[in-house]
């Protein structure tokens, strides 16, 4: 594998039961790089995610990260090598305040990281105003802010993050995508499993389309925009007007 490649899968199959929802999909995130995965509802997006992240581990097929093999190692093993999780719907804790949701992503290795509490407040400063608040309190773009955060303070090689966008006003949406921007400049590489083109093509260095368990489309973003075709017929959408550029 190339050294410059944080996380490679290559033919994996996963199944729900006898479902097979992953059919041989191959794909790789170089090191600090942002990659995105679009696709409609129910191709296998979340499937991808989980089995990268061990809670759906694939049948077949091969997911290394850092050059080592991970498919089949639980979950929390999978988290300590230094993959990170910003699941779809945010999962934070409702009855707990925001500094009690940011202490559990707290791990004692990640001390000598980059990603401190302070660090992580001054990327989101609502939370440090609302810090005593209850999570079920916040709203969904701050309950967004709060995963990415939770999330960033386990120092990360690598974040995951599944359909971030979902059910943000266009602000928030934007405050996104310039969050995703400080990720690259900072090295971390990601791999965002989103629908919203749009927003994709806004901070993606390469894009993936997921279309019936395979991979339908890979190159970079402005190639894919400019093939209306291929749009209409994998994501049912037209060209986006968004002027190209990252955050």
């Amino acid at each position: 594998m190339n050294e410059t490649t944080m996380l490679r899968v290559a033919d994996v199959h996963t199944y729900y039961d006898t479902d097979h929802i992953l059919q041989g999909v191959s794909l790789e995130v170089p090191r600090g790089q942002v990659v995105v995965v679009l696709g409609r509802n129910g191709v296998g997006k979340t499937t991808l995610v989980r089995s990268i992240i061990g809670l759906t581990p694939p049948r077949r097929g091969s997911i290394t990260f850092g050059g080592r093999e991970i498919a089949g190692l639980p979950p929390d093993q999978i988290v300590r090598l230094g993959i990170g999780l910003v699941p779809q719907g945010r999962r934070i804790f409702p009855s707990l305040t925001v500094f009690e949701n940011l202490a559990l992503g707290q791990r004692a290795s990640a001390d000598a990281g980059i990603w401190t509490l302070e660090r992580v407040l001054e990327l989101f400063p609502i939370l440090a105003e609302r810090r005593d608040a209850f999570g079920g309190t916040l709203s969904g773009g701050e309950q967004q802010m709060l995963a990415c955060a939770r999330a960033l303070l386990g120092n990360p090689g690598l974040l995951l993050m599944d359909e971030p966008s979902e059910g943000l006003a266009p602000q928030r949406l934007r405050q996104l995508g310039d969050v995703i921007g400080e990720f690259r400049k900072s090295g971390l590489s990601v791999l965002l499993v989103e629908q919203k083109f749009g927003f994709a093509l806004t901070c993606a260095d390469y894009i993936y389309v997921l279309a019936k368990g395979e991979i339908a489309y890979s190159g970079p973003p402005d190639a894919l925009n400019a093939d209306r075709e291929l749009l209409e017929s994998l994501l049912g959408v037209a060209p986006s007007s968004l002027q190209w550029r990252k955050p």
